[in-house]
């Protein structure tokens, strides 16, 4: 006799206060960044030697990012969401080139987060 699987789904609400809605908005903001960074650095390096970065070398621009005094509030958000932006990009990068893809773009500040 096979066994059943049941999947069960289940939504929350989430209601933030004032200071959570900030927290967040400012994650979001740096993740962006990171991610439109990452990017670019993937561009440029692409363009100047026909080579592409691969997860560490991204993850090591993002712990020099942090350093860097004009982007040092980087390090003032969860380490996670910036991490795991940088591998989003890298899963792109990996469906654009296996051709399940179309080429990553950078992510704006006008598109909808709801």
């Amino acid at each position: 006799m096979a066994a059943t699987l049941v999947k069960r789904a289940f939504k929350y609400r989430f209601y933030p206060t004032e200071q959570q809605v900030r927290e967040l908005l400012r994650t979001f903001g740096c993740v962006r960044l990171v991610y439109n960074s990452a990017l670019q650095a993937h561009i440029d390096l692409w363009r100047a030697e026909e080579r592409q970065l691969d997860h560490s070398a991204t993850s090591a621009m993002l712990t020099g990012w942090k350093r860097d005094p004009k982007l040092s509030f980087l390090a003032e958000v969860s380490s996670v969401p910036l991490q795991l932006t940088l591998r989003h990009l890298q899963t792109a990068y990996t469906n654009f080139f296996a051709k399940r893809a179309s080429y990553p773009r950078f992510k704006s500040r006008k598109k909808s987060r709801a």
